[in-house]
């Protein structure tokens, strides 16, 4: 079996090999608009960064009669492109691959707390104009300071660490603070309430993803006015209009922005009234969404993207899945495990399932290994699999699995 992926906004060349090593047929032309709609039911992936817009129009082409459109992967942190309830209602999976862009994102960040505190951009156009200024742009450093991360996430956490060096005290806020501290246990942030860290911090960084605004007008009071305020997540996280206002007025007292509401898709678009304005100010500092543009970062990427791409189609993996439990344990319902060494043949599965669903257990996974000699490597004709079901298996149903032929034992 080929799996045919059709990679729409490009894929660097690390994640290509991955894929041709391993037999799948990838396709890197981009498609667009009817184009792409008559042809996504050929691809059993497609795979898509922030350009292209996966809706539900393209997701029903892809999955009508004979489609084949089985996964849709996001290389990067966020789906906001991805209409996910589309692919729940057509029984497509959605990937993501974040953990490439962590380090290129957090040190943009950190880039942006530097340009704002120091004026360098600033400097650098004055120069770049022909004209000598200093006193104008006199900043501030780092050193000694504070910085607030909303958001305590891989990136967040990541920031957190490139701080160190400077000697700032880190504080943050998170809405789901009891998974942030089960995942980063030895985590340098110490964490008070999205109050406390808005009123307290020299720099205030972002970085929630997601489509809800974190900071909107009422927070601008909250926040010191000599704090710098650094958005690379995503540009619906701050309210523009109120940035805007706030840095004419004095309410705070720079702004890094790599994210905008509405930005260009289009490699040499003009930007949007909202960033004009923005561009305006003095105190402003802009990039173009340059998180994830490094080679590194574009690298891992594709590699992440590659391989859980591969996993799910080779071995049934939902790792970075965005819209189904990545395990049975995760979906929170009780399970059962019943243990069944047997016979590797055709419609032992089959037998075993049949009977189970005589009894009406709900079958939930299978996971299934060959027995082999590891001194020698050869294979056995004998199998273990461990079948996770939402039912206790009675002495009854253990009876009759014994009784099925090529079944040499079960247990519980």
């Amino acid at each position: 079996m080929v799996y045919r992926v059709l990679a729409n906004d490009g894929m660097h060349d690390e994640g290509l090999w991955l894929f041709e090593k391993y037999g799948f047929d990838v396709d890197t032309r981009k498609l667009k608009g009817d184009d792409l709609l008559s042809k996504i039911g050929d691809y059993h992936a497609l795979l898509v960064r922030s350009a292209t817009k996966v809706t539900k129009e393209i997701i029903e082409a892809g999955t009508a009669g004979e489609g084949r459109l089985d996964l849709v992967g996001r290389a990067g942190v966020g789906y906001d492109n991805v209409d996910v309830q589309a692919a729940n209602e057509n029984g497509v999976i959605v990937k993501f691959a974040p953990h490439g862009n962590t380090n290129a994102t957090a040190e943009l960040a950190l880039n942006l707390m530097m340009c704002c505190a120091r004026n360098t951009p600033q400097s650098y156009a004055s120069l770049k104009g022909g004209v000598w200024e200093k006193k104008k742009f006199q900043g501030i450093e780092l050193s000694g300071k504070t910085l607030g991360i909303i958001g305590c996430g891989r990136i967040g956490q990541r920031l957190s660490q490139l701080v160190q060096g400077f000697g700032m005290s880190v504080v943050g806020y998170d809405g789901d603070l009891d998974l942030v501290k089960s995942r980063f246990p030895d985590s340098l942030i110490n964490y008070f309430s999205r109050h406390e860290v808005l009123n307290g911090s020299d720099f205030i960084s972002i970085h929630t993803g997601g489509k809800k605004t974190i900071i909107e007008g009422e927070d601008f009071r909250l926040i010191n006015p000599n704090a710098i305020l650094i958005n690379a997540s995503r540009g619906g996280n701050i309210d523009e209009a109120a940035l805007y206002n706030a840095l004419k007025e004095g309410g705070i007292r720079a702004a890094g922005l790599d994210s905008y509401v509405g930005e260009p898709k289009e490699e040499g678009a003009l930007i949007t009234e909202s960033m004009q304005k923005l561009a305006s100010l003095e105190n402003v500092v802009l990039t173009s969404h340059l998180g994830a543009s490094t080679e590194e970062a574009q690298e891992k990427t594709s590699l992440e993207m590659a391989k859980v791409v591969m996993d799910y189609f080779l071995e049934g993996d939902f790792t970075n899945a965005v819209n189904v439990r990545e395990t049975v344990e995760g979906e929170g319902k009780e399970t059962y495990s019943l243990f069944v060494h047997h016979e590797d043949s055709l419609g032992m599965f089959g037998k075993i399932a049949s009977l189970l669903g005589k009894y009406s257990v709900n079958l939930r996974d299978n996971p299934s290994r060959q027995f082999f000699d590891p001194k020698t490597g050869s294979v056995s004709f004998d199998v273990k699999t461990v079948f996770l079901v939402h039912n206790p298996i009675s002495p009854e149903i253990l009876g009759e699995l014994r009784k099925i032929v090529g079944v040499y034992r079960v247990g519980v």
